[in-house]
């Protein structure tokens, strides 16, 4: 069997019922190649053009993504789908112009920021790490720095002194996220999108670690009866995670092998 015909049966339970069926996304890594800054991430125009005929046919087209919802849409540059933001904290649904944020991580946005002010003192910034202000969560990047090993080492006290603080801190691909010592995660925001919808199948595209509490809350929801069919997908790289690809019901290879599925799903 060629892998295009493997490929769309694996998508058959999704496609046979588009009235019915959600495709969530993540976005770096996924819809967008992973980038030296992460300011210049972008969806190829190929890719965007895709997504936009998938919103058209399936009831419901979401992203999901450790960014702002509001920076996520700004990204992917489609208004009438839904956006996930800050790891399941933000949701910002289609054609909307407010976000919605969890309260309770809305409450720690101060203490998150000036944690975030306190340690990126001019010794880290000539480490050439960057900071993301996205509130209630601080990111600390260190790809491309000229030093990543200094870089990483900087980083990693960073680490140590936000959970000295109480804060909750979380690593992805060469970023460290300090978060509130709160339930925040994915698979919240997932749930929290489809919660009452009329959804029987729900598709998700992950890389990394965080995406793998997307698919443990869609699991969930089947188990719970909620949903009669989940299909969960790796996106394979060179940093993925290997338990991704362990937990995932298919694998594809990078942003070229999502934009293969997208056309399969058409």
């Amino acid at each position: 069997m060629s892998p295009a015909a493997t490929l769309l049966e694996a998508l058959e339970p999704i496609r046979s019922s588009p009235d019915r069926s959600a495709v969530l996304l993540d976005i770096d890594g996924t819809l967008a190649p992973i980038v030296r800054h992460a300011d210049d991430a972008h969806v190829p125009e190929a890719t965007r053009g895709l997504l936009i005929e998938i919103s058209r046919r399936y009831r419901l087209v979401g992203c999901v993504s450790g960014r702002r919802a509001s920076t996520a849409r700004q990204i992917v540059a489609i208004g009438t789908i839904a956006y996930v933001g800050n790891h399941g904290g933000e949701l910002l649904r289609p054609g909307a112009t407010r976000v919605e944020v969890e309260p309770e991580v809305e409450s720690w946005s101060a203490r998150v920021r000036e944690f975030a002010r306190r340690v990126y003192t001019s010794d880290v910034q000539r480490l050439r790490i960057r900071s993301e202000d996205k509130e209630a969560i601080a990111g600390f990047h260190w790809r491309g720095a000229p030093d990543e090993e200094a870089a990483a080492a900087a980083v990693d006290e960073i680490a140590q002194r936000a959970q000295e603080e109480g804060f909750v801190v979380h690593w992805g691909r060469k970023v460290l996220e300090v978060r509130p010592p709160v339930d925040l995660h994915k698979g919240l925001g997932v749930s929290a999108l489809l919660r009452g919808a009329d959804i029987g199948a729900a598709l998700y595209v992950g890389d990394d670690t965080t995406d793998l509490d997307a698919f443990q809350a869609l699991h969930a929801m089947a188990r719970d009866g909620d949903l009669e069919t989940v299909l969960c997908v790796a996106v394979d790289s060179d940093e993925a995670p290997p338990e991704l690809s362990r937990e995932a019901d298919l694998v594809v290879d990078g942003p070229a092998g999502v934009r293969a599925l997208l056309e399969a799903l058409l």
